[in-house]
């Protein structure tokens, strides 16, 4: 195994990353080598950091130009290469821009050019031609996650991008597909090939489950579905997002806690519902495949096929949400009795029966929104200060804290919101009063 470069052991500490994995290591040693570089590995393995670091050694000091571009295909993944690149606490200026986002805020932000613009195609061509931001003598170029940009439909705003980029001396592609043709438009003609996909043999800790649907419409199949197992994460995939606003009206009939994403909802809406599901307020996610790949979400004990989807890949994106690294997983298919199971499908599913059983308890967390965050130089020690003091609360009452530019998320124990609110009603964080509320 490679050995881990020094020069980003500070870098890593501020991670607080113990060391790089196998694939990370791979990426770093062979951009000292080649120009350009695929990288095939699956979701949640650690890619954002295998391209930002060699990525990081490529950066000047002194230059006021845009020197590096991250393509993303969706805004999350966006924001999460940011986040990262952020927390690696560097000299240099990162700036996101997306769809959904405030343009007038993006122009503020590039009027002073960031060394590593991390954008959505779209959102980057709109800025271009607009002549907001100059690329022109960027040498960097990351296209991440570039399979799934092809599939959503952003060659041609690639392509024009790219085409603005005329001093490009390497370039890092990561996928989570194998079978995937580079298009000519990015320019990488004899790029290194790091595979680091699991071979089949390897995939052993996903168990495929069948569960019949007596009627063909499966809702009350799947409410079963979710007593029966015991409460962890989960996500209920569909192939179209009626399907799971209808899902998510029928779970809230029934009493069952639960959140849903789709590429329909506002960005707030979208960011709120995943700090929900990573901190526990909800630990079943009604969602189509934009939940499948590129999220900053945790490992997730269950995959649900509501809605088998149409090719192999997009059923094994979803399947990689579960059983990574040393964990079990289970991926249930909810098929009507006439339903055949896809061929794509090659193992031989066990069925799993279905019991009378009752809802699930109410998940022991609860989101608390404080309407303070960075810009307000308001940090997590100084909430957890704020809850423990002035609320009343002991540190294990509190879970996970999220802090934004203008606001923050908090997990709290379900069962001490009330008490919370009212001792902090008049309070005040850091001698400033600030809006205090669950987050709904």
């Amino acid at each position: 195994m490679q050995k881990q470069p020094d020069t980003f052991a500070p870098i890593l500490q501020q991670l607080k990353i113990p060391a790089l994995n196998e694939m990370q290591l791979a990426t770093i040693e062979a951009s000292q080598e080649a120009a350009d570089i695929v990288l095939l590995s699956p979701t949640g393995t650690g890619k954002t950091l295998a391209f930002l670091l060699p990525l990081l050694t490529g950066l000047e000091a002194d230059s006021k130009e845009v020197q590096a571009v991250i393509l993303s295909p969706t805004r999350e993944l966006a924001l999460q290469i940011e986040t990262v690149f952020k927390s690696m606490k560097t000299s240099h200026k990162v700036t996101c821009c997306y769809g959904g986002h405030s343009m007038r805020v993006e122009v503020k932000n590039l009027i002073e050019p960031p060394a590593v613009l991390v954008a959505t195609p779209g959102r980057l061509k709109d800025h271009l031609k607009r002549e907001h931001i100059d690329i022109s003598n960027a040498k960097l170029l990351v296209l991440d996650e570039f399979d799934k940009s092809l599939e959503f439909g952003f060659q041609e705003d690639m392509s024009f991008i790219i085409k603005n980029m005329r001093k490009v001396e390497r370039r890092i592609l990561t996928s989570a597909t194998e079978a995937i043709k580079i298009p000519d438009f990015v320019g990488a003609e004899k790029p290194v090939r790091l595979q680091f996909m699991p071979k089949k043999s390897e995939i052993k800790k996903l168990e495929i489950k069948l569960v019949r649907s007596p009627e063909k419409d499966k809702l009350h199949t799947l409410s079963q579905l979710i007593c029966n197992l015991e409460p962890a994460g989960m996500i209920v995939f569909c192939n179209h997002r009626e399907s799971v606003e209808r899902i998510s009206d029928y779970l809230s009939e029934k009493n069952i806690f639960h959140d849903y994403y789709h590429g329909g909802l506002e960005q707030n809406e979208r960011e709120k519902t995943l700090v929900k599901f990573r901190n526990g307020t909800y630990q079943i996610l009604i969602s189509t495949d934009l939940a499948a790949r590129g999220l900053d979400i945790p490992d997730i004990k269950y995959i649900v096929h509501y809605h088998l989807p149409s090719k192999a890949d997009a059923y094994t994106h979803r399947n990689g949400r579960t059983a990574r690294m040393h964990a079990k997983g289970s991926a249930f298919l909810i098929l009507h009795e006439e339903e055949n199971i896809p061929e794509y499908i090659k193992s031989d599913p066990k069925t799993f029966y279905l019991k009378n059983m009752p809802p699930p308890p109410a998940p022991e967390w609860e989101t608390l929104y404080i309407g303070k965050g960075k810009k307000d130089k308001v940090n997590k020690i100084d909430i957890v200060g704020f809850l423990a003091k002035k609320g009343g609360l002991k540190k294990e009452e509190i879970g996970l804290i999220e802090v934004k530019d203008f606001f923050a998320y908090v997990a709290i124990k379900r069962n001490k919101i009330k008490g919370v609110l009212k001792n902090i009603k008049f309070e005040k964080i850091k001698g400033k009063k600030a809006k205090v509320a669950v987050a709904r």
